[in-house]
């Protein structure tokens, strides 16, 4: 990983914006919620670098401080389907018998759903907030893992040093916490890396839909919403919060994919 180019341009930006994100004060003079109808939709210059939008608010500092609300939707909501998803794949995949079986039919009613559709529905349903936001995302996310860690410990469960744990009367909790979850970090790294862009993603179509982060808390899916009435007079509404999305997901995507590539063990030109 440490000589994966791919790998080190994603941590930089990443790096960089979640920087961005808490030193937004020191960034930007301006407010995200500061309004100025004189300056309204004014092109980008040095005053304005990414311009303003239809209520003269400095659109670089709405993305800055946007920047918080993308990257705390993707940690938590991600956070929680780590703890949900991983919890039931190891109890359905340890236990095995009725309790896999109920498990894993319970995970294929949700997997019926479009993620972003049952998302949607639930949110209909109580108020969208921040809050809510990560709730959702990570309580209806979380299938997919349940069934990787689940094959996980399908195969682990057979080796020697479970089976020695076993006999040697290891309580079942030692057995998941020294024996197990060590030894399926690398397909949760993995998993994490790519699942926040995702949830990122997710948050933005949502407040792009007014189904996200409400106002007057900036996102780069209100940006973009706020942007589509006026894509031909003030391009950059829209270019500058989708290039923010589109970067920092695709940033993810490629830590995700190095991390993949390092702990695979076919691949002959891993870097650990």
């Amino acid at each position: 990983m440490k000589t994966n180019k791919f790998f080190i341009i994603g941590i930089i930006f990443i790096l960089l914006l979640i920087l961005a994100a808490v030193f937004a004060p020191v960034i930007t003079t301006y407010t995200p919620s500061e309004q100025n109808l004189i300056e309204r939709l004014q092109a980008p210059s040095a005053q304005h670098i990414f311009g303003t939008d239809d209520l003269g608010r400095d659109v670089f500092t709405r993305i800055i401080y946007g920047a918080r609300v993308s990257l705390s939707v993707g940690f938590i909501s991600v956070f929680i389907i780590l703890v949900i998803g991983t919890f039931l794949g190891i109890i359905s995949g340890y236990y095995g018998g009725k309790i896999d079986y109920v498990i894993m039919r319970f995970t294929d009613i949700v997997l019926c759903f479009p993620t972003f559709f049952l998302i949607i529905l639930v949110i209909a349903f109580i108020e969208p907030n921040i809050y809510n936001v990560m709730i959702v995302i990570g309580c209806t996310s979380w299938p997919g893992l349940a069934r990787l860690i689940r094959a996980e410990v399908l195969s682990l469960k057979e080796r020697e040093f479970i089976l020695v744990a076993k006999m040697m009367a290891v309580s079942n909790i030692k057995i998941f916490t020294v024996h197990i979850l060590p030894n399926i970090v690398s397909p949760l790294m993995v998993y994490s890396s790519l699942a926040i862009g995702g949830a990122i993603l997710t948050e933005s179509a949502l407040s792009f839909l007014g189904l996200g982060v409400q106002p007057p808390m900036p996102s780069w899916g209100q940006i973009l919403t706020s942007g589509k009435d006026y894509i031909y007079m003030a391009w950059w509404l829209s270019v500058f919060p989708g290039l923010a999305i589109l970067i920092t997901v695709l940033s993810f995507n490629l830590i995700g994919e190095a991390v993949r590539d390092a702990f695979d063990p076919k691949n002959e030109k891993n870097n650990l």
